[in-house]
């Protein structure tokens, strides 16, 4: 933080052929490594943490405006929300607020869903991709604080859809699903970060098990609790997922097991199992999962004190197709790494996993 904090508006991403890759706030995952500083705050209360993820927080700010993308919920829910839960600063609402009111124009009726992208329009009509099912948790704070149904409607609506069109029989999830525009039909189910269009991309099933179970938090609807549990049991039944249960990129890629793993894929699962384990009849054997996965991170994931500018986890894979971070430290797998460190430390001392 204090290496970054001269370079105005930039934001840590990756380590990448032995050089720091930063970003400014409109890359998706800028706001990551305010939330990463959030989460140290939150288990230490240093005040100069507190300094720093003010500061950097900050720096995402203008991304409450942000309508031609989806991940608006990522860049201010995990920066100003987590914000917001540890100050009760009153400006973070109204960042969040706008944010939502943003990411809310993306939602057409007529399809049920909010369009992820708007690039490759010669490819797709409305694609909506399985990260999406993240941004929801945004709509639903967004429902309860200002009193206004629409955004849990949008929320609910877009995880009803996706749970139709985007799952397979054996739960696996197919990464973009590509929407008519006028009639809501689907055009075609595809990949752009796996292996195949068939195939199960790692993190895309992580994303779809947090997904459904922030869900079930906010709706106790028990077709979402369902889902999740279904999900979960798709990954770690999963004939290629490896013994020490940080998953290869994708589960179904050719070069198995010479594959790169894909560490960010396993943070995120533990922090949604240690969520999952409050709400199940199985909550010993997702908290079991979780535990073992943060123990092998621990022991054989971590990076070495004073390398990769810092970064806490290595082993991620963010976009293998296209040839980039490749078996590399990246920023969102800290930042789940730390949430799921921090669920874990909750549900030990018999707290509620969310504070």
């Amino acid at each position: 933080a204090e290496k970054y904090s001269a370079r105005e508006g930039r934001l840590p991403r990756t380590w990448e052929n032995g050089e720091d890759v930063s970003s400014d706030s409109r890359w998706w995952c800028s706001g990551f490594f305010p939330g990463v500083l959030w989460y140290v705050y939150e288990n230490g209360r240093n005040p100069r943490v507190l300094e720093y993820a003010r500061m950097f927080t900050a720096r995402v700010e203008r991304e409450k405006h942000t309508t031609d993308n989806h991940d608006v919920g990522f860049m201010l829910y995990c920066s100003f929300g987590n914000g917001l839960r540890l100050t009760g600063d009153k400006s973070y609402e109204e960042v969040l607020l706008t944010g939502a009111r943003s990411l809310a124009t993306r939602f057409k009726p007529e399809v049920g869903l909010i369009r992820s992208w708007d690039h490759n329009r010669d490819k797709w009509q409305y694609p909506v991709i399985i990260d999406n099912m993240m941004n929801l948790e945004l709509l639903f704070w967004a429902a309860r604080e200002s009193g206004d149904s629409t955004f849990y409607k949008i929320a609910v609506t877009h995880a009803d859809t996706t749970m139709k069109n985007h799952f397979r029989p054996d739960y696996s999830s197919f990464h973009v699903v590509d929407y008519d525009t006028l009639s809501g039909k689907v055009l075609g189910r595809q990949t752009h970060q796996g292996y195949a269009d068939s195939s199960a991309w790692a993190r895309g099933q992580a994303w779809g098990l947090y997904g459904y179970t922030v869900c079930y938090r906010e709706t106790k609807d028990p077709k979402y609790l369902a889902q999740a549990e279904n999900i979960a049991g798709l990954i770690f039944s999963n004939k290629n997922m490896p013994e020490d249960l940080i998953p290869y990129w994708d589960y179904d890629a050719p070069g198995i097991p010479d594959e790169p793993r894909d560490v960010s894929a396993a943070t995120v699962a533990a922090s949604a199992l240690y969520e999952l384990s409050t709400f199940s009849a199985d909550s010993v054997k997702y908290r079991a999962w979780a535990d073992r996965i943060i123990d092998t991170l621990s022991a054989n994931y971590l990076v070495l004190p004073g390398t990769m500018h810092g970064f806490l986890l290595r082993s991620s894979t963010g976009h293998k197709p296209g040839g980039t971070e490749i078996d590399v430290p990246i920023v969102y797998a800290d930042y789940y790494f730390l949430e799921a460190l921090l669920r874990k430390q909750r549900l030990e001392r018999g707290k509620p996993v969310n504070r």
